[in-house]
């Protein structure tokens, strides 16, 4: 597709995103601090390795959505040497599909019927799924087993969004806050965004791949940006 150099520059190359197709991620933080702009880098990342992405967005519009792709692929033509920036546009538009649901619509039997619909129908098969505002706090374990079996059933890298609270202390044995603290172990990649004194937003990685891991990765989120950066 030409776009390796932008796959191998991206900070994000050491969580070793895409080793394998069935991964299942965690991306955590108090509101505000960015996590939807990395889960959009994420699937950004996978876009330009060729792959297929839904982005499931519970709660907001698809028009707000799409603002953030905007804005972080204006942020990467920016940054990086890119030849047609026009060819980088539409091919992520091709090969990404924006789906809402509603706060209380959002289950794995609703989403299951609109992926097989899309599949069945030749219309889009993803690679890669994107969840982003999935209610922890009113799920239980099950729950999310059951999408965990989902997710691998399809053949897909998934990646999910939570919010911690500040006055909530409870954690896991491996640092992940409420309200994932016991659902942690289900998940193959764990990473929290904690914000530092310099206002930067450290990526703390509990866990990369199922590997319990160094958290000082040296990577961050800009926050002019909200770029990811190694620093």
């Amino acid at each position: 597709m030409g776009y390796e150099s932008l796959v191998n520059q991206n900070p994000l190359r050491a969580l070793n995103l895409g080793r394998t197709s069935r991964q299942l991620g965690l991306v955590m933080a108090r509101a505000g601090l960015g996590k939807t702009a990395l889960l959009v880098q994420i699937a950004l990342d996978s876009i330009l390795r060729g792959n297929r992405v839904i982005h499931v967005s519970i709660g907001e519009s698809i028009e707000k959505t799409k603002v953030w792709y905007d804005d972080i692929i204006q942020c990467i033509l920016n940054d990086y040497s890119v030849s047609r920036p026009h060819e980088l546009i539409d091919m992520v538009a091709r090969h990404r599909m924006i789906m809402t649901f509603k706060e209380d619509a959002f289950s794995r039997p609703r989403l299951e019927e609109r992926l097989n619909d899309l599949i069945l129908q030749d219309i889009f098969r993803p690679n890669c799924l994107v969840v982003d505002g999935f209610d922890f706090e009113n799920a239980d374990r099950e729950t999310i087993e059951d999408m965990k079996e989902f997710v691998e059933s399809m053949g897909l890298q998934a990646w999910f969004s939570a919010t911690s609270h500040r006055d909530d202390d409870r954690v896991s044995p491996t640092g992940v806050p409420f309200p994932c603290h016991e659902v942690d172990d289900l998940f193959d990649t764990v990473i929290l965004l904690k914000p530092e004194k310099d206002a930067t937003i450290q990526l703390d990685i509990i866990r990369n791949n199922g590997v319990e891991a160094d958290s000082d990765t040296g990577l961050k989120l800009d926050p002019s940006t909200m770029m990811v950066k190694a620093i």
